[in-house]
């Protein structure tokens, strides 16, 4: 079944959140976060996803219409035994971020990055060239206005690509 919004979102507190679909404007929103004191005993703070806002924005991109129309298409986060502090705070947004799309009733999936990366990137790049590949091409098919600006902003358009991947898939 397709739907008619496409939420995609690259999980994590550097993340974006962005949508494409029928009867929207796309568009792309960094990930709303919060800093606040560790929960250990070290003098430092931690990044947290700031999920009334989260919320609030999920809910505007659905408006008012039937959350079953909406996919929400989460980048599957990366959890390395040998990155436990980066493995760690994926693993709190993707928890965070599923708990805001659970009490808004949108369906999700996962995705891996290879997957949608593999349709809309170039054969054959790796580390870096990634991130620039990504905001070339979400800058060349979504160009223009604040959405283009958000991307050269943030360095890169991955949850727009997402949501264009699962949209061109008809998901």
């Amino acid at each position: 079944m397709a739907h008619k919004i496409y939420i995609g979102i690259d999980n994590g507190v550097t993340g974006t959140i962005a949508w494409v679909g029928e009867g929207v404007c796309p568009g792309i929103w960094e990930t709303p976060v919060k800093s606040e004191q560790s929960y250990t005993r070290e003098k430092k703070n931690i990044t947290r996803i700031d999920a009334p806002r989260l919320e609030a924005l999920l809910a505007d991109v659905v408006g008012t219409g039937n959350p079953a129309e909406c996919l929400v298409v989460i980048e599957r986060p990366m959890i390395n035994p040998m990155r436990f502090v980066a493995s760690v705070s994926a693993a709190r947004s993707l928890e965070a971020t599923l708990c805001v799309i659970e009490r808004l009733g949108l369906p999700r999936m996962y995705v891996d990055s290879r997957a949608w990366q593999k349709a809309l990137l170039p054969h054959g790049c790796k580390g870096d060239e990634l991130k620039k590949a990504s905001l070339d091409i979400g800058c060349r098919l979504f160009p223009g206005g604040a959405t283009e600006q958000t991307i050269r902003n943030h360095k890169d358009a991955d949850a727009l690509l997402i949501a264009e991947w699962a949209r061109r898939e008809k998901l």
